[in-house]
């Protein structure tokens, strides 16, 4: 059996961010494994209003096709970043087929419901597959485990089972070198 194919959509305005290093050690949690594509739309730039952009256009269609996505952006007036909504704008309803994780991170306890309020409603509009609860990381402990390892632990049988993977893979969460 195949792997399952894996997208992180770092929403981050800052290119190598937090954001980013938190999505990559969601997929490494739930597959044991780095992720296939790391898309940082903050390198789109002007292009993500492009509808036209052939680029943009593979990218929706790499993101629509995955196994799993995670969907990470940092909370930014309670909400995620335009930067991130100008993408998400590209699906179509039910576009997005595989396993989809709203991850936000967060920096006050305030915001801890974010992802389930804010960034999950619009993920389950543009998914046909299921849309697992969101995840909040603090974003000063984005690179502890203690920060993934509940979470993990509850979605993993499921994810495990959606993505037809065989057994749960030991969740391996090693620190990326990611700027803040």
């Amino acid at each position: 059996m195949n792997a399952p194919r894996t997208v992180v959509l770092v929403g981050n305005p800052r290119p190598a961010s937090r954001t980013r290093a938190a999505g990559e050690r969601v997929v490494a949690g739930l597959t044991g494994r780095e992720p296939d594509l790391v898309i940082e739309l903050a390198d789109l730039g002007p292009e993500l209003l492009d509808w036209t952009s052939e680029r943009v256009t593979g990218l929706v269609e790499a993101v629509a096709g995955a196994d799993l996505v995670v969907v990470a952006s940092p909370t930014y007036k309670t909400a995620y970043t335009g930067l991130l909504k100008l993408f998400l704008d590209r699906f179509a309803i039910g576009q997005i087929g595989g396993v989809v994780v709203p991850l936000m991170l967060v920096a006050a306890p305030q915001h801890a419901l974010a992802p389930e309020l804010v960034l999950r409603p619009v993920l389950a509009e543009i998914s046909s597959g299921p849309v697992l609860k969101g995840l909040a990381v603090h974003d000063t402990a984005y690179d502890e485990e203690s920060s993934y390892a509940g979470w993990i632990e509850t979605v993993l049988p499921t994810t495990t089972r959606l993505l037809g993977a065989g057994p749960a893979p030991t969740p391996s969460l090693s620190t990326t070198g990611a700027h803040a």
